[in-house]
């Protein structure tokens, strides 16, 4: 008798262990794969991706999410737009151009993460560089060709009626941009404020002598980088997208109460990178662009349509549009959860 109970445990175990892993395959085999793309490396401002991630929060959407870094803001615009990519995060204002320029391309972006972009100037007092933009005259910038913020210098300096004829644009690589400004070779770069200023200082350059023109500060009324995703993808896996807008909702959420905790979910990526250094770029861009006044007050991750209509004509002042767009056609609220699972204050 001892003998048939032992039997019949050992069979309904097995028969429960059986069951565990076929429930477990099934829920693997439900999980949608989603390939992401990030605009950068994995940095402070790239928090709320790794909390996500670490935090399963992506997983509880059915989500199975891999998410790789990129070379600019501008990269994952071309990654989405091949179908290498579902889904990605890039600058919205080269978006339009993109679209514009190709318009089979139908990549639409779906919720705001700077409202206010991180464009800037950045440059020394040392080398003559001031608040007025008409210390910029007869200036030396390092341009990366594929940086976001040099790609909006037409329409500050059209905003600003600067003539740039006596200035010179030296079209520099990302990892010699802020190391050229450190050692005197350029007066100034363009880059996004919360990596250059922060670059700057870990090469020893004082914080005194370092001057940063946001170009928001200056009359350009442009969004910055957005989260994007791919027509074909959104339309198939519409439930995918919208799950995972709540997942990152809550990583941004996390990162604005813990920004330290949120931090160390980006140091275990990136062997190089130092805790102190990423804390302090991470607290600039929640500061100065993502939870901004507005964001405050409307909810995260929308647009206020008519300034996102200005901006459009901002671009079309240097850039003929083939077919100007309307709002909707860039940017679309459909996917974004609802207003309550959007605040931050």
């Amino acid at each position: 008798m001892f003998a048939d109970r032992s039997t019949k445990a050992r069979w309904l175990k097995g028969m429960l262990a059986g069951a565990a892993v076929l429930l477990g395959a099934a829920a693997a085999q439900a999980q949608t794969p989603v390939r992401f793309s990030l605009d950068w490396r994995w940095e402070g401002p790239a928090a709320p991706f790794a909390v996500a991630l670490d935090k399963g929060y992506f997983k509880a959407e059915g989500l199975d999410v891999t998410i790789d870094p990129a070379a600019g803001s501008r990269e994952p615009i071309s990654r989405v737009a091949s179908g290498t990519y579902d889904m990605g995060f890039g600058d919205v204002n080269s978006l339009v151009r993109f679209r514009d320029e190709n318009p089979g391309a139908d990549i639409k972006a779906v919720m705001v993460i700077y409202d206010r972009p991180p464009f800037a100037i950045i440059g020394r007092k040392s080398r003559g560089i001031g608040k007025d933009v008409a210390s910029l005259q007869g200036k030396k910038f390092g341009a990366p060709a594929a940086d976001g913020a040099y790609a909006q210098w037409p329409i500050f300096k059209a905003v600003n009626k600067i003539d740039d004829s006596s200035m010179k644009f030296e079209n520099v690589g990302f990892p010699v941009r802020e190391p050229m400004l450190a050692q005197g070779e350029v007066d100034a770069v363009f880059g996004f404020a919360m990596s250059s200023y922060i670059n700057l200082k870990s090469r020893g350059v004082p914080a005194d002598d370092i001057v940063v023109l946001p170009m928001s500060d200056y009359g350009v009324e442009l969004y910055g980088n957005t989260i994007l995703v791919s027509q074909k993808f959104a339309q198939e896996k519409p439930e995918a997208v919208k799950g995972f807008l709540r997942a990152l909702m809550k990583g941004v959420q996390d990162a604005v109460k813990d920004p330290s905790s949120a931090v160390d979910a980006v140091i275990k990526r990136n062997d190089v990178a130092k805790k102190d250094v990423e804390l302090e770029r991470l607290r600039m861009v929640l500061e100065q662009n993502m939870i901004t006044p507005w964001v405050k007050e409307n909810g995260f991750g929308g647009i206020d349509k008519a300034r996102f209509a200005r901006a459009l004509d901002q671009i079309g002042l240097t850039f003929t549009y083939k077919a100007k767009p309307e709002v909707e056609a860039v940017f679309t609220e459909e996917f974004l959860p609802a207003a309550d699972q959007r605040k931050v204050n």
